[in-house]
């Protein structure tokens, strides 16, 4: 690599921004680099758009989250990044909604609407005949009005489900499975009073049509519509599951926010953060199995896996190796809920996770020692010391020692807990609470998504 030592004035003339593979520099004669002829125009270029972009995330976040989705929006993996953004601002993700969404992703206040093109199932001239049936006729009122009043050859069942199931019907009815129950019999309504406006019936009769879309009389037809008997709603889960068949993510709920008491003690990372480890380090992470698929090794004939796993900021794979695998097997189900501990690896390219260990959310424990009845000048060196010292004997192997320990302490306005550095993590539970109670300590052992 060399350096222009001379330039010499060749008056005005066009200049070229030159590129070479992988490098913006000149290559000489000699084989050697040029390293200073990156044309500066150009790199003031990218500086003057980095700044803009910062300037507007800084201050228009909203706006500048909804362009970078709706940009964004035929790739699944940055949308699930991007809406793991709008989470770390305090940006709500908000779901369809049949009367707001619009074609793309929508600012509302500091909030962002899922947009319809955003859905499954649903094409592009669907989305433009319920806009027009929007725009002309003013907001649907229900199910049934909705189908009374958009074209059912254009926006057929498979559509309206897909609009149903992924909350787009929820202002009329939070009840999704009985919305399903009701469609059949609210499209044949709909239809016969489709012939009937063909035909000219309902004008001869004096009942409430459409015209273009909007309605014609004050009555409200839509109010007469067939409805099937009363069923329950769909679980949480299946709710969820639905919704991220349709929309490709979670939007309403997420089936690890109900754990998000063990980021605030475990520290996990998020699995978008996965290029910012050191690799090969062990790394913890929370985490949902998406897909297992088993494989049986061609040298010894044992079992091993491959797991599509995610969070609520990406999906990575993992790989359990055969002797990992016949201690974990009963917990590598399809949506099994996990802490997962284990090493980062690239393969071809590609970030996995070496899992070496896992246990179920529902199960992790922690353990809490009591000193705030303790006064400040009690908790004195020895006393700790003393603490540490249980809690080394009771770590063993620091691969296994994955329960955390915590501690109260009095403050002048409340008592506060405080996580002990990881070193003074243990093994056993139990074990270590009876070992803290004969010291004279005051402890408990306590699940960790419990609160």
């Amino acid at each position: 690599m060399v350096k222009i030592i001379s330039r010499k004035f060749l008056g005005t003339q066009s200049v070229y921004d030159i590129g070479v593979e992988r490098d913006h520099n000149f290559l000489l004669v000699n084989g050697l680099v040029a390293s200073n002829c990156f044309n500066k125009s150009h790199s003031t270029a990218y500086a003057y758009v980095t700044y803009q972009t910062a300037f507007l995330k800084a201050n228009y976040k909203v706006e500048y989250m909804t362009a970078l989705l709706t940009a964004s929006s035929d790739s699944q993996e940055k949308v699930q990044k991007y809406i793991a953004t709008c989470s770390s601002l305090s940006i709500e993700i908000l779901q369809p909604d049949i009367n707001r969404s619009d074609i793309d992703f929508t600012p509302v206040g500091e909030s962002i609407l899922f947009g319809l093109s955003a859905i499954r199932n649903l094409g592009e001239a669907a989305i433009e005949c319920i806009l027009k049936a929007r725009e002309t006729g003013g907001e649907f009122k229900s199910l049934a009005d909705f189908c009374d009043r958009v074209d059912l050859r254009t926006v057929n069942r498979r559509a309206i489900e897909s609009l149903i199931n992924s909350g787009a019907f929820d202002r009329f009815l939070p009840n999704r499975n009985q919305l399903i129950a009701d469609l059949d019999l609210v499209i044949s309504w709909a239809q016969d009073r489709a012939k009937d406006r063909e035909s000219g019936q309902l004008s001869i009769f004096g009942n409430s049509g459409t015209q273009n879309g909007s309605q014609n009389t004050s009555t409200e037809a839509w109010e007469s519509a067939p409805k099937a008997d009363p069923v329950s709603d769909y679980s949480h889960e299946e709710k969820l599951q639905k919704e991220k068949e349709l929309l490709g993510f979670y939007v309403s709920d997420h089936p690890l926010k109900s754990a998000q008491q063990l980021v605030k003690v475990l520290s996990p990372i998020n699995l978008n953060e996965l290029a910012e480890q050191s690799k090969r380090a062990i790394i913890s992470a929370m985490v949902m199995l998406n897909e297992v698929k088993i494989h049986v090794t061609k040298t010894t004939g044992e079992r091993m896996a491959f797991v599509q796993m995610e969070d609520m900021t990406s999906k990575v794979e993992g790989i359990v190796f055969a002797k990992t695998y016949k201690r974990l097997e009963s917990l590598l189900q399809k949506d099994a809920h996990l802490i997962i501990w284990g090493k980062i690896e690239e393969r071809e390219e590609k970030t996995q996770i070496i899992i070496e260990d896992a246990e179920p959310i529902e199960t992790v424990q922690m353990v809490i020692v009591d000193l705030a009845d303790l006064k400040p000048q009690q908790i004195n060196t020895s006393e700790l010391s003393r603490l540490e010292s249980i809690l080394k004997e009771r770590s063993g192997d620091k691969n296994y020692a994955k329960v955390p320990v915590l501690a109260t302490i009095s403050t002048p306005y409340q008592n506060q807990f405080v996580r002990f550095n990881s070193k003074y993590w243990v093994q056993d539970a139990t074990a270590t609470v009876s070992a803290l109670k004969a010291a004279g300590f005051s402890a408990r052992a306590k699940a960790i998504a419990g609160g």
